[in-house]
């Protein structure tokens, strides 16, 4: 039999949550482009592609039905009659939420499947919602028999059997799955053995784009019946991505491309976290963003991040020196300010400063000098950075990173104050890492002096301060957090990894007597297995003892 071909568009798009009608445009766009320029068969979007990943609580709006229902006529009528269109949408069936991913062709809904693994983990809560579907689907996509299933059902068995029974010859996988370190590895490792279980290529299209603390990496693929990764998209990137298939005897065969090797930890996260500040920005209308920058390395590599994603024309950073504040925070700031070619101020707090010490000095009479006057310093900082978001219509960017959001080194209504903590999930030990690694994209001219990098961390709320006077060193204190925020180790489990037990005692007692502040931060974008936000969920009034 003469060979056949077949060529599926993975359309890797970014959409916004909740806007129904824009992401119908999206799809109408696509697909136009797919039948045009690229003569395809078939093009297949992201999990839930009309309402945007992940919806929450609207689902729950009794609008919904009314709003996918409108939204999927509109998509009968106008998409090419020739190209079989597949999409994820929410659907209501007597009253029974199903999370449903549909085959639209020549004006009509073909196929139709609902979800069978719902997630209910880390950042997952899908049955919240949805109910499990039970029954597989395929269709006929030219001469080859097609199943689709939807993200998490690729990783557990039993859907991937059932398309097998059904004799399907290929897979076609919609995702929404979010990044996080080592999560392209994953997905490649359990991609390959469901194909090779069932002796079909899958097909895998995930969405990209920033959502909420959540970013999507996109890296959508083809896995072929061997298992391995013959075709892949471009990971942080948004487009239509054409995979080539020959048919013998309705047996689709992948034709290779070439493929590139997976990003190293280091790109992965500061592409992750240039994507999230992105799209939060813009997705929520602010005109540009704001930081107080203060020639440490957790603000420079912020600012860094700021101006990848937006543009230099779009951040304002800010130096608010202190009598505390050494020369060389000041040199080190206003350079990295010109470096990166963004606005740049300075605007000293002593004034503000004395003027609040004098306001309290009945309340202060009689006591020492503690956190309170360094809190005070943080706070006169936070009032300057929300007086000009509110005014330019700049979010505020804050600067404090994982080590410190677990041991509550930082300030509510202080270097707290903002709408977006960048390093809000990088442990500070990654921060250093990152810091060289966004200095060689641009050897000539790294943005972060390297003094920065090499000078010891510290707050300059006190003469002389350094962090590890209260804190342990960032490497002891990184994996200690690890093993408890992460992984949910006990303080016996932590000390059998050889950690000296007082050390690790002090430091979960600081974890969880800071749950109060952790709840009143701002998001940051998630790039760990288990961030601070929507996947760690502690009681802020306990007393739950440390133990075995």
């Amino acid at each position: 039999m003469k060979n056949k071909g077949l060529q599926i568009v993975a359309a890797q798009l970014n959409f916004l949550v909740g806007d129904i009608q824009g992401n119908t445009q999206k799809i109408i766009d696509a697909a136009s482009e797919a039948a045009d320029n690229y003569a395809a068969d078939a093009i297949v979007f992201p999990e839930l592609t009309l309402t945007g990943y992940p919806p929450e609580d609207l689902l729950l709006r009794p609008s919904i039905k009314n709003r996918v229902e409108d939204a999927l006529e509109r998509l009968l009528k106008e998409l090419p009659s020739a190209l079989t269109v597949v999409i994820g949408y929410p659907k209501l069936v007597d009253g029974t939420l199903y999370n449903a991913a549909g085959a639209i062709v020549g004006g009509e809904i073909v196929a139709e499947y609902f979800k069978q693994e719902l997630p209910n983990y880390q950042v997952f809560d899908e049955k919240r919602y949805f109910t499990s579907g039970t029954e597989p689907c395929c269709l006929m996509i030219g001469d080859v028999k097609a199943a689709i299933t939807i993200c998490e059902d690729i990783w557990h068995p039993g859907p991937m059997a059932q398309a097998q029974s059904e004799g399907a010859q290929i897979m076609l996988n919609l995702n929404a799955s979010p990044f996080h370190g080592n999560k392209p590895q994953e997905r490649r490792k359990l991609l390959a053995e469901r194909s090779l279980s069932a002796k079909m290529p899958i097909v895998y299209v995930n969405l990209v784009g920033g959502q909420d603390e959540l970013v999507f990496d996109g890296g959508s693929m083809v896995v072929d019946s061997l298992g391995q990764c013959v075709m892949k998209a471009d990971t942080y990137k948004e487009g239509l991505y054409s995979f080539d298939f020959q048919v013998e005897e309705g047996i689709p065969v992948p034709i290779r491309q070439a493929i590139s090797k997976d990003a190293d930890i280091e790109a992965s996260v500061y592409d992750a976290l240039v994507l999230g500040v992105k799209d939060y920005v813009n997705k929520n209308g602010f005109k540009g963003a704001v930081l107080g920058l203060s020639g440490g390395i957790d603000s420079a590599l912020t600012l860094a991040v700021a101006v990848d994603a937006l543009g230099a024309d779009r951040v304002e950073a800010i130096m608010m020196p202190f009598r505390y504040t050494s020369q060389m925070s000041l040199e080190d700031a206003e350079k990295e300010a010109r470096i990166l070619g963004v606005e740049y101020q300075i605007k000293p707090i002593e004034p503000m400063y004395d003027a609040f010490i004098d306001a309290l000095k009945v309340d202060f009479e009689g006591t020492t000098r503690d956190a309170t006057e360094e809190n005070l310093q943080a706070r006169c900082r936070g009032v300057l950075l929300m007086a000009v978001s509110n005014k330019r219509g700049f979010i505020v960017l804050t600067t404090g990173n994982k080590s410190e959001m677990a041991v509550g080194y930082s300030t509510l209504y202080g270097d707290m104050a903002g709408g977006f903590d960048v390093l809000k999930d990088v442990p500070k030990t990654l921060v250093f890492r990152l810091c060289e690694y966004r200095n060689q994209l641009t050897p000539d001219n790294p943005p972060i002096p390297q003094r920065v990098i090499d000078r010891p961390p510290s707050a300059e709320l006190s003469p002389d301060q350094k962090d590890e006077d209260s804190l342990p060193p960032y490497p002891v204190l990184d994996e200690i957090l690890r093993l408890y925020v992460e992984n949910d180790c006990s303080l016996a489990a932590i000390v059998a990894e050889g950690f000296d037990k007082e050390i690790v005692k002090h430091v979960i007692r600081l974890v969880d007597l800071n749950e109060y502040k952790r709840r009143q931060a701002p998001i940051g974008v998630r790039i760990t297995a288990r961030g601070f936000g929507r996947d760690r969920r502690y009681p802020i009034t306990c007393r739950w003892p440390a133990g075995n």
